[in-house]
């Protein structure tokens, strides 16, 4: 059977919430945009947040200290929203996440480098440390995690129902490295399958491996 084209006249909306900070949220963004390519869906994509996710949790300082740096990526990502419109919101995460995870840079300058990189307003360079995105950086969070409950993480992916109805969403896929071509539409096909199951919930097994980014 020959595979979808994203030139196909129906084309799937899917909806992809991420925190920039995560590593298997960037592995699976990056698979997503591979699933454009051969099947046919367009991503739209949303802010979610692993500091507000954990507020109240008791976890080591380290993380507890990473947790508040995670504000600066998902407060300019939005601010950046504010000013440019939604379509800069994936342009911006590649640019951030391509910094953050294969580049291996301090959060604080892979955001200041990725404005300047889309010659984005200097303004937004304020956004980081600022409090005033935090009410929308929490909508977008909450429109996300709520169609998939509070013991989950990035990414949130959410599908049209089976029959047309309301919208299916799950956490994940979990995969590594990023799956390629036919191999990445693939997994979306099989993805599909099981949200469209009546009562399924989850599959999982233990993570042997560490992020691969190739």
């Amino acid at each position: 059977m020959q595979a979808d084209s994203p030139t196909d006249a129906h084309v799937t909306t899917v909806d992809f919430w991420f925190d920039p900070i995560c590593p298997w949220a960037w592995i699976t963004s990056r698979w997503i945009l591979e699933v454009e390519k051969v099947r046919s869906i367009k991503v739209h994509w949303h802010v979610m947040s692993l500091a507000v996710l954990n507020e109240g949790r008791d976890f080591p300082d380290e993380y507890l200290e990473r947790m508040r740096q995670a504000w600066g990526p998902v407060r300019t990502i939005v601010a950046a929203q504010t000013d440019y419109g939604d379509d800069v919101i994936g342009r911006l995460y590649t640019e951030i996440g391509t910094r953050i995870h294969p580049g291996g840079q301090d959060m604080a300058v892979a955001v200041g480098e990725s404005i300047d990189a889309l010659n984005l307003d200097g303004a937004l360079h304020a956004a980081a440390a600022s409090t005033d995105f935090d009410d929308d950086v929490r909508r977008s969070h909450e429109e996300g995690i709520s169609l998939v409950g509070q013991e989950v993480g990035t990414p949130v992916i959410a599908v049209p129902g089976p029959h047309g109805e309301g919208r299916v969403a799950v956490f994940g896929p979990v995969v590594t490295p990023a799956p390629k071509g036919e191999a990445a539409g693939k997994l979306w096909d099989g993805m599909l399958l099981v949200t469209a199951t009546p009562g399924f919930y989850e599959l999982k097994r233990t993570r042997t491996q560490k992020p691969d980014f190739g």
